[in-house]
């Protein structure tokens, strides 16, 4: 993207790029309070469309109502914003990024007094696990961070703050050669990957991790009415780390992920160590959905 002619929504005015500031004392750089979103935009036969936008959307309200914060937009506004700003900085395909934070009128842990500031931008972004990982999958560890108590941090809530502690795991895992980290929850079952939710396939059935710690994920959502549609059955139960051990495919699903197969955990080869038949299923189903091949679920699609 050319720099000089990116632009960012920022409070309800288009910036260039490098005017869309904030100063040192923005009370979210100090404190991480605030929330955001991650939306993909994909390149249709109709022209860019932004997947499931509404739902994403209501998920960024939902995170503000729980971290109490006066969300300053209304939705239409934000969803026009979002359309808006793949198409003035002229891409086919993007991630759009809505942030939630709060400005620098004060500091101090109590943030009463600074005000709600919302910015949205977007640029280009490919695979978010590396040019290989949708085809060939990924090697992942179990982090030695748990995932937090729901009555620590409020798991529902896309807040900034809980990615300190994806961030822990995700080092902790490439430092130990691992392309990306798998979190348990406070009592030791698995929760999510570090910024991902997570499934198992044993015997043909696909089972997603019963858990208070895990986000509600919009791609997870897509994938159980996909495989529903494709006859598969859903089922959520709480999940053990040797239970992934010895599922015949695992996969994690993420806005940013997508459909990513898990080929290997803590060293442990998963099923025959390649992507199976139902992530490979899935992940056609997913790509020709948010590409807008086919009527069945059009109305996922909001075009730029």
């Amino acid at each position: 993207m050319n720099e000089d002619t990116r632009q960012i929504w920022l409070d309800g005015q288009w910036l260039p790029w490098a005017e869309a500031r904030v100063h040192v004392t923005t009370h979210t750089l100090h404190y991480g309070y605030g929330c955001f979103e991650g939306i993909r935009a994909y390149a249709t036969a109709d022209g860019p469309a932004l997947f499931r936008l509404d739902e994403h959307l209501r998920r960024l309200a939902d995170s503000a109502h729980i971290l109490a914060i006066d969300l300053p937009f209304e939705r239409a506004t934000l969803a026009a914003a979002c359309r808006e700003v793949v198409r003035r900085n002229s891409l086919d395909s993007a991630y759009v990024r809505p942030l939630v934070f709060l400005g620098d009128e004060k500091l101090g842990v109590d943030p009463a007094g600074a005000a709600t500031h919302v910015a949205i931008a977007a640029w280009p972004w490919g695979a978010y696990l590396g040019g290989k990982a949708l085809d060939e999958g990924i090697r992942v560890r179990i982090s030695s961070y748990a995932r937090h108590h729901p009555n620590v941090q409020m798991c529902r809530a896309k807040a900034i703050s809980m990615y300190a502690n994806s961030i822990l795991a995700v080092r902790e895992a490439r430092r130990d050669g691992y392309d990306e980290a798998i979190l348990l929850d406070t009592e030791g079952y698995v929760a999510e990957g570090a910024s991902e939710n997570l499934f198992l396939v044993r015997d043909g059935e696909l089972l997603q991790p019963e858990t208070t710690s895990a986000l509600d994920g919009i791609t997870r959502r897509t994938v159980c009415t996909l495989a529903k549609t494709a006859g598969l059955t859903v089922r959520s139960k709480r999940i053990t780390r040797d239970e992934l051990y010895c599922a015949d495919e695992v996969f994690l699903t993420g806005t940013a992920a997508e459909i990513t197969p898990v080929v290997e955990v803590d060293r442990r080869r998963i099923g025959v160590g390649r992507p199976g038949a139902v992530t490979k299923q899935l992940q056609a189903a997913y790509f020709a959905a948010v590409r807008g091949e086919g009527a069945r679920y059009r109305d996922w699609l909001s075009f730029a």
